[in-house]
């Protein structure tokens, strides 16, 4: 217990230390929002992938999706680097640091604001961001309850408000940049983290060929594959189709997450970008691929304490059941391991969600000529009163919200990823394909929560996303287009020539 104890007390007093050092950089709007537009490869490409991976994806869906696929959903992880890392940086990374610089847009509705020349777009935009990134915050809570009550005598309330408020501390004081700094530290202990419970768990199974020889011999219980054996440690698992629909809605949400993209928005320079995308992939093959290796051996440790009442699985307890019999220190380890994840991109929902509300929605609409000193001050306020309704929501979750939860990603993604990405490479998107966008983003994943007409919440959140994809060509095509010279005014930014080291790019030679 000493050892746990010491090792949470060393972390908070870190989290905070880091919160009071960058504190002189969080003195403008553009330093609390952006780190004033200069933040390296490292700190983003880390920012980006511990915002990515939080205790929903270690807890539960690690537990969750593991236990349905068995050793195939591995593929979940190596999707989230492939797709949800890689292809984002090199498609959305330079582009999107490029445009919203030149158009000095510091969030995603303000984005849809300025490209598409509509102050209702922004609105709606920011609006949509309340809504759904709520919900999603409360959800971070979660994963830490089991965890807590396996390794402390320490009440789950308790863990929550402590790490809520040391949370919403060290975003207030030193804002971007202190939540970037410390998703350094805390992406170095999920890195460590992980690999090291991934070995020490293996170990307990008599290491990884006598694991997967265990876990071969299982039969299927789902209904495509039931009685097969080796079902679990097939290349594509148990049911293809729907760890693909998982795969698309856990790597391709990431494009039109509010809170991902705004980590572009930040970086400093080229070279960042380049060396970011390499960083923040790895990063996501060890942290995200590790998590669902993990929780691919989850059969193994079936158990009666796993079942409820009903006799259904409690996804939420296989990934803490399997943790349970590593030594004090590993679990130690875990607990930081899940409280970093949960911490970082804590700070950065709560963040986003407070400029989101404060630039887009407060300023010049609700509230006229606010200076940077109120829209500061503005942000801090709605950052405590984010996270007081996380926890809120954390301490006694309704049956509502906790579907809510499940399918943010989907409705944000849905709504925001086409126009964003169609946004940054093509003059020809119109605002009617936009609010299409919106429309059907929201509509899909909603309306299926109450209908239920798409058995997967996880699938419909993929259609909804696809949909968006298709939608808006086709709406742009046939609907009035902006206007031209605004239109090439906003890309021409594409256009400006630089300098740039031979290193980096050939000089074209000149023909004689």
């Amino acid at each position: 217990m000493f050892i746990k104890l010491l090792l949470l007390i060393i972390f908070f007093a870190v989290m905070l230390g880091v919160g009071f050092y960058v504190r002189h950089q969080a003195s403008s709007v553009d330093g609390f929002v952006l780190g004033g537009r200069t933040v390296g490869p490292w700190l983003t490409a880390f920012a980006f992938g511990t915002s990515y991976f939080s205790a929903v994806v270690f807890v539960g869906y690690a537990g969750q999706f593991g236990w349905k696929y068995g050793l195939a959903s591995t593929w979940i992880g190596l999707g989230n680097a492939m797709i949800g890392s890689l292809l984002a940086w090199v498609i959305l990374g330079r582009r999107t640091r490029i445009m919203t610089q030149h158009l000095d847009s510091r969030t995603m509705p303000d984005f849809f604001g300025l490209r598409y020349d509509s102050k209702a777009l922004r609105i709606v935009a920011s609006l949509i961001v309340f809504i759904f990134l709520i919900p999603y915050t409360a959800s971070l809570y979660n994963g830490l309850s089991r965890l807590f009550e396996m390794a402390f005598s320490i009440p789950y309330q308790v863990c929550v408000i402590v790490m809520a408020a040391l949370t919403a501390v060290y975003v207030i004081i030193g804002g971007y940049m202190a939540t970037a700094l410390n998703d350094f530290i805390q992406g170095i202990i999920m890195l460590f983290g992980i690999v090291a419970v991934v070995v020490a768990v293996l170990e307990g199974q008599g290491g990884f060929m006598n694991a997967v020889r265990e876990l071969a011999e299982i039969p299927s219980d789902v209904a495509a594959t039931e009685g097969q054996p080796g079902a679990f440690t097939s290349f594509f698992g148990t049911d293809p189709a729907n760890l693909f629909g998982v795969v698309v809605l856990t790597s391709l949400g990431t494009w039109g997450l509010p809170q991902m993209i705004g980590k572009f928005y930040a970086i400093r320079d080229e070279k960042s970008v380049n060396t970011g995308t390499i960083i923040s992939t790895v990063f996501a093959i060890v942290v995200s691929g590790g998590c669902y290796f993990l929780g691919g051996f989850g059969r193994l440790f079936d158990n009666p304490s796993l079942y409820g009442a009903d006799g259904s699985v409690i996804y939420d307890s296989i990934v803490p059941y399997m943790l349970s019999t590593l030594p004090d220190v590993l679990i130690g380890i875990v607990i930081v391991l899940v409280l970093s994840a949960s911490m970082s991109t804590l700070s950065s929902l709560v963040l986003t969600s407070s400029s989101t509300m404060t630039l887009d929605l407060i300023k010049d609409n609700l509230v006229h000529d606010m200076d940077e000193k109120k829209q500061l001050g503005c942000m801090r306020i709605l950052i405590v009163f984010f996270v007081f309704i996380s926890v809120i929501i954390a301490l006694d979750p309704p049956t509502f919200i906790a579907q809510l939860m499940g399918i943010s990603w989907g409705a944000l993604a849905g709504a925001f990823l086409a126009p964003f990405l169609y946004g940054l490479y093509w003059k020809g998107v119109t605002k009617a394909a936009v609010w299409a966008s919106f429309a059907a983003g929201i509509g899909i994943t909603v309306s299926n929560m109450f209908l239920k007409y798409i058995a997967s919440p996880i699938n419909a959140g993929a259609i909804a996303m696809a949909a968006g994809l298709v939608i808006v060509p086709v709406v742009s095509l046939i609907t009035p287009k902006m206007d031209r010279s605004k239109i090439d005014s906003i890309f021409e930014c594409y256009e400006e020539e630089v300098l740039i080291k031979k290193k980096y790019s050939l000089k074209e030679e000149e023909e004689s």
